[in-house]
């Protein structure tokens, strides 16, 4: 076990701290009754209940490799994100990008959390590259990732190619949290949920 803790800290990023704050429950249960029904919220058109929340980046195509920049290996800046569809009836947003895949992906053993954002304004149409610099959506704020700290912490996998989710949440609600993990957001969320978007992108270390 302690080989396990310190293969984490060591290979996820720059920091020694352990996987307690990883998450491993069941994702958070989409409200069935919002999903469905188009007239429930502000009596939403059935034009619009075809609309799909979609989750893009400028920086990588879904299921493509992450730029070194948005890594440890690189500038460690937390990517562009932008996104549409949210459906009537949104709140506020949710964000989280975690990699199911440590330490090894042939042999995962947890879930490493990178980023927990929430409360993001419904009229919001992204996050800007280098968030810690350029700033989150006005009345956004972050959670914990797993080593203990507020913001982004890119991906730096020990071993092999790792899958990073970045999983954007429409919520019916705005979550009044104090500095939350990812499991802390998700049982916040819990029934909240009316739509989500998951953009996946990989990363490698060079030279590996």
């Amino acid at each position: 076990m302690a080989l396990l803790v310190a293969a984490l800290a060591l290979g996820c990023g720059k920091s020694t701290s352990s996987t307690a704050g990883a998450s491993t429950g069941a994702p958070p249960r989409i409200a069935a009754s919002k999903e469905t029904s188009g007239s429930a919220e502000g009596g939403r058109g059935s034009e619009d209940n075809s609309m799909k929340l979609v989750l893009t980046s400028t920086a990588f195509v879904d299921q493509g490799p992450i730029p070194p920049r948005y890594t440890c290996e690189g500038d460690d800046v937390s990517p562009p994100l932008a996104w549409t569809g949210a459906p009537m009836g949104t709140r506020s947003l949710a964000l989280v990008i975690d990699d199911p895949d440590a330490p090894d992906p042939r042999a995962p053993k947890t879930t490493w959390v990178h980023w927990v954002v929430f409360a993001i304004p419904p009229e919001t149409a992204g996050i800007p590259e280098d968030a810690r610099t350029n700033g989150l959506p006005t009345g956004a704020r972050e959670g914990l990732n797993d080593w203990k700290r507020v913001g982004y912490g890119g991906p730096c996998p020990p071993i092999g190619r790792h899958r990073y989710f970045h999983k954007l949440y429409a919520l019916d609600v705005t979550l009044e949290l104090d500095r939350p993990t990812k499991a802390d957001l998700e049982r916040a969320m819990h029934g909240h949920v009316l739509a989500q978007a998951t953009l996946m992108g990989t990363y490698e270390k060079r030279g590996r």
